[in-house]
């Protein structure tokens, strides 16, 4: 398991740290928003954890040229705070789910074999999302991943919380706890006997 960075005694910690989540193979890391003051933190914290992606629920306080010049992809996908998801933002959080962690190619598999760092992880891709502190819009994203990774919903937010204390406001565990799964199960056949 990776141990929490040693900052510097010039460079103090973040206020909020990172959550990371792990479940079946898909790593999340939820964030509050990182400011121009900040990011050189958060780029560690990026580089630490293999963050391939970094999904902006709030309206942006830095240039995403700062990650697209380490190789990371922004997403903006706003949506209003305190609220759940509209569904195209959904669509795409599903999407790069998929792009990220479900088609992996027979070249990524070997390349992960054959890996000789000493890390206590593979380098395995990790996908931020923040909204301004972390608790609300980024939260519910992640908790509908694991959702469609087979997970029950209240136990998504259950599992979140754990983590990340005061997560997932009551109308968005609401909206969590009727969220019907998507994905179909390997080997699961769509079918209606009438």
């Amino acid at each position: 398991m990776l141990k929490p960075p040693a900052y510097d005694k010039i460079q103090k910690p973040l206020l909020h740290p990172p959550t990371y989540v792990t479940y079946k193979d898909k790593r999340f890391l939820i964030i509050d928003t990182p400011s121009i003051s900040n990011m050189s933190r958060y780029l560690k914290e990026f580089e630490r954890w293999n963050v391939t992606d970094v999904v902006r629920c709030c309206k942006a306080a830095y240039s995403q040229n700062l990650l697209t010049e380490k190789g990371i992809q922004v997403h903006d996908w706003f949506f209003s705070d305190g609220e759940f998801p509209p569904q195209m933002v959904i669509d795409h959080w599903l999407r790069l789910i998929d792009s990220r962690f479900n088609k992996m190619t027979a070249q990524d598999v070997e390349e992960e074999k054959t890996d000789d760092s000493n890390d206590d992880e593979p380098k395995k891709p990790c996908i931020a999302a923040h909204c301004v502190a972390g608790l609300g819009r980024a939260p519910i994203l992640i908790a509908i991943a694991l959702i469609e990774e087979g997970m029950d919903p209240l136990e998504s937010v259950e599992f979140i919380r754990k983590r990340r204390q005061g997560a997932i406001n009551n109308k968005q565990l609401k909206y969590i706890e009727n969220y019907k799964k998507r994905k179909k199960q390997e080997g699961q056949v769509n079918c209606c006997i009438s």
